[in-house]
């Protein structure tokens, strides 16, 4: 009897095995060889060609090696290189609010020796243009200055609804601050925070950049970008030549399905970015990481003249894989799956274990999975059903005669 279970069991095996090297990697459509791999752990950047056919939520990447009759799944955390920011409120004390000919002067006291780099302003109205100077001191007998006439601003109309009154600044460090607003009139000031904005730089990939078409319509200016193929894009920034001020409602969306018609390509858009186009801010806008193409600016004008649009940068977060390779193979990365959900592998919480300065691997050239076979489309082996029920016959044939011959060994 040990010896019909050996055999059904090293059947079962065979059988396992060898559908699982021809099925999990021939539901994808792409795959790309890695190679140098020397190391139990290896950091593995996605190149931005890969990001033209995976699913956009990135679930169907996997890396599988083939040993034998075997695949072996190699488990990996998905790295994006974003910013980090935190930030921490400081405690102070207003000391005093006067005012004089230059305008309103607000003193803040820092009881502990802390440093500080933003002042976030709060005002009981939504419609002012105010120069403000920020200075700082350790006695109030000599002050220094932090900030010259930064400017800080309120608009709301029926055209625009903006609103910037953040105070950044190099880390300081003093024991009083004082902030003058310069008006001729109460600027209402009702509440202040101070704040150590702390953020770690992100590690961006430049994307190109091309202009499809640039038209007026209506009121509106609409810019129609084109980055040739789908990247991760999580920044873009217009660059306006115009040398005057404008604050101009925006909205940036992308292209996020289509659908060919009798009239032609309809296409659907989906927004990434809605906020106010403004020569005071120049820094670009950022957004959630999402994969995209083909963009759509559109810039609310009103009654304004249109702005001359120069040119427009975009960037997109830094990918990579941090993977774990435990058994001997030649391991692929394998991708193009829309009918896959996101893994989850142990190792994403037990990430402390990780060496540091990993050793970067190589991705060989694109290879299309094929899906073609040698029987007809229609053949019987495609259902899944009839190949196990043909594998079970084989095992109780298998059975069948080896108790034909153990019997016959004891006769």
């Amino acid at each position: 009897m040990k010896l019909i279970y050996k055999n059904i069991i090293l059947c079962l095996k065979f059988g396992l095995y060898s559908t699982l090297a021809i099925s999990q990697m021939i539901d994808y459509d792409y795959k790309r060889e890695i190679n140098g791999i020397s190391e139990q752990w290896h950091s593995l950047p996605i190149p931005d060609s890969v990001f033209q056919h995976v699913a956009s939520d990135l679930s169907d990447i996997r890396i599988y090696g083939i040993a034998k009759n075997d695949t072996i799944g190699a488990p990996y955390i998905l790295k994006v290189s974003s910013e980090q920011q935190t930030q921490r409120s400081i405690t102070f004390t207003k000391v005093n609010a006067v005012a004089n000919a230059k305008g309103y002067y607000f003193t803040y006291e820092i009881p502990t020796d802390e440093t500080i780099n933003q002042i976030h302003l709060e005002f009981d109205e939504s419609n002012f243009d105010y120069k403000v100077v920020l200075e700082g001191s350790h006695d109030q007998n000599e002050w220094f200055t932090v900030l010259n006439d930064y400017r800080i601003l309120g608009i709301d109309n029926n055209q625009t609804k903006y609103t910037f009154t953040d105070l950044h600044f190099s880390p300081s460090n003093y024991h009083y601050y004082r902030l003058l607003i310069k008006s001729d009139k109460n600027p209402n000031l009702v509440s202040s925070e101070i704040n150590l904005d702390e953020q770690s730089e992100a590690d961006y990939t430049n994307f190109p950049v091309t202009f499809m078409n640039i038209v007026q319509q209506e009121k509106n200016s609409i810019i129609d970008i084109d980055m040739k193929r789908r990247l991760p894009l999580s920044y873009l920034k217009i660059n306006v030549s115009d040398q005057i001020d404008y604050y101009r409602p925006v909205t940036i969306e992308y292209i996020s399905d289509s659908v060919e018609t009798e009239k032609g390509w309809q296409y659907q858009y989906s927004n990434l970015y809605s906020g106010t186009l403004t020569s005071l801010e120049k820094k670009g806008f950022t957004f959630a990481s999402t994969l995209a193409q083909k963009l759509r600016i559109t810039i609310q004008n009103h009654d304004n003249t249109a702005l001359q649009i120069e040119s427009a940068e975009a960037k997109g977060y830094v990918y990579s894989l941090v993977a774990r390779f435990i058994e001997p193979a030649q391991y692929f990365l394998v991708y193009g799956n829309k009918n896959v959900q996101k893994p989850y592998y142990d190792i994403v919480q037990a990430a402390t274990i990780i060496p540091e300065n990993l050793i970067e691997l190589n991705l060989g050239k694109v290879e299309g999975i094929s899906k073609k076979k040698d029987v007809p489309a229609n053949a019987l082996f495609q259902n899944k059903f009839w190949l196990w029920g043909i594998m079970g016959m084989i095992i109780i044939i298998l059975g069948w005669f080896t108790i034909k011959m153990l019997r016959k060994e004891d006769i």
